[in-house]
């Protein structure tokens, strides 16, 4: 039986956690931290979050922390999520770059959990080309990126039970975009080819060095700033804005804002919410090789 958090374990695994993902505990998560390692502590017999320490402090392969880590971050999302930020991308930012001269587009989907976000987002670029048939001839691609190992292989899979699929997913979306399937005996949904074929996975830790991932028109990091301390989030949204090409434009979630805390982004308010752009211009003619 795993003995109750004790202050002091508590502060010591908020620091991990932290220093691990960014995500800052807040007080009294004691009941918390204690439900989602439960399992994971039965597992590998261990008796208390400070005998984890222990073993995590000695866990040279790493696995252990990864397992740790996933148990702690919440993979909650769900297909075209808000609504308002693909209406966005859909009536604002894609008309904008096809109006500048842009030959093609890419997003980064930073904390893409189990991929719904990705596919929303080529589900959007799917329809945008559709009416517009000369627009962004080379096309449309998007990086989908996540801390989880464990999230990053289910969304390569692009297989969704019938309960994912209804969070928010239309039934017309869902008949276009998806293949229904059996697995193991129960109806599955199954992304179509040319949906995944614009969405490329990675493993990446948002506080981490991130390297060889380039630029993009448009960043999606929905709601993960609201997890971090106000350091941290001064310096991921410098980072964010850094990738980004000049006049770029950066979503983040309903309840995350920019105020107060960088001045390389402008707030350009939407769709009956906001949405933030690079202050750097971009060159009157595009360059070739967007990169």
């Amino acid at each position: 039986m795993q003995a109750p958090i004790r202050e002091e374990e508590y502060r010591d695994f908020r620091r991990f956690l932290e220093e691990s993902t960014g995500i800052l505990l807040g007080d009294n998560k004691h009941y918390l931290v204690a439900s989602r390692l439960h399992r994971l502590l039965e597992e590998h017999q261990v008796s208390s979050i400070s005998e984890l320490l222990t073993r995590l402090r000695e866990d040279r392969q790493g696995s252990l922390r990864v397992r740790v880590v996933e148990a702690m971050t919440t993979n909650e999302t769900q297909w075209f999520r808000d609504v308002y930020p693909y209406e966005i991308l859909k009536n604002l930012i894609f008309p904008e770059l096809v109006r500048v001269g842009a030959r093609q587009v890419r997003i980064w989907s930073a904390a893409c959990s189990t991929g719904q976000e990705p596919y929303s987002i080529s589900m959007v670029a799917e329809e945008f080309l559709a009416k517009n048939t000369s627009a962004l001839p080379g096309g449309v691609s998007i990086l989908a990126t996540d801390l989880s190992s464990k999230a990053i292989h289910e969304a390569r899979r692009a297989v969704y039970n019938t309960g994912s699929v209804a969070r928010g997913l239309s039934e017309e979306r869902r008949r276009r975009f998806l293949i229904p399937s059996q697995e193991n005996g129960k109806q599955v949904w199954e992304v179509r080819p040319e949906i995944r074929s614009r969405v490329t996975f990675r493993e990446i830790n948002l506080i981490q060095p991130w390297t060889g991932i380039g630029r993009f028109d448009v960043v999606f990091c929905r709601n993960v700033l609201i997890y971090f301390s106000a350091e941290l989030k001064q310096s991921l949204l410098s980072r964010l804005a850094g990738a980004l090409n000049a006049e770029g434009w950066l979503l983040l979630g309903a309840s995350e804002s920019i105020a107060g805390v960088t001045d390389s982004l402008k707030m350009i308010r939407a769709e009956r919410s906001v949405v933030y752009r690079s202050v750097i211009e971009r060159l009157s003619t595009p360059p070739s090789g967007r990169t």
